[in-house]
């Protein structure tokens, strides 16, 4: 069941404790994304959210998107020891070895793709059929389609994109439809 915001609108009940929260919600959250550089953004986001908050990574995403020079993989690839170490001690982001080396090692892997072909990857995954939630309870943290997701990104060099992270991404950016019921966004 959603939960009504300052504003009377039902939404998510995971939406309404921080402004940033309400706005991720209502403009981003489940809105399909299909392009690559997009689509390697919240990639690399879900990533470095792993063990952490999502609100952590909304209020540090301005400076992942300036560190990570907005997320283009031309750059992002081209990364060596000293921007390793530049983003290591960047207190903007998160700082954790293997989420940067992930990211990087993904914006490589990116680039060994055709142009669009990781943007027809994740969508080969969306669900033929996907029930409407009622309650947060009833959203799963995995399914078939994120662990198939998760073992084809891994054959194509991608990293630190499991099941649950992979599911993550096909919420965060259309490809499947996790908002509630009764929800605004729904």
């Amino acid at each position: 069941m959603s939960v009504l915001g300052a504003d009377g609108r039902p939404r998510c009940d995971w939406a309404v404790s921080a402004p940033e929260y309400v706005a991720y919600h209502d403009d981003e959250w489940g809105r399909e994304i299909r392009d690559d550089r997009g689509l390697f953004e919240r990639m690399t986001l879900e990533g470095f959210q792993s063990g952490l908050s999502w609100i952590t990574i909304l209020r540090k995403r301005e400076n992942f998107r300036r560190a990570f020079a907005d997320f283009d993989p031309l750059v992002v690839a081209a990364y060596g020891e000293d921007d390793k170490a530049r983003l290591m001690s960047d207190v903007g982001i998160v700082r954790n070895r293997a989420k940067v080396n992930a990211a990087i090692t993904n914006a490589r892997a990116l680039l060994e793709l055709a142009p669009g072909e990781l943007t027809e990857l994740l969508w080969s995954f969306r669900p033929d059929h996907q029930s409407v939630p009622k309650t947060l309870a009833d959203v799963p943290a995995t399914t078939p389609e994120s662990i198939a997701m998760a073992k084809a990104l891994k054959k194509k060099g991608f990293v630190f994109v499991g099941p649950t992270t992979a599911y993550a991404l096909m919420q965060a950016t259309g490809i499947v439809n996790d908002h509630l019921a009764d929800c605004i966004a729904r």
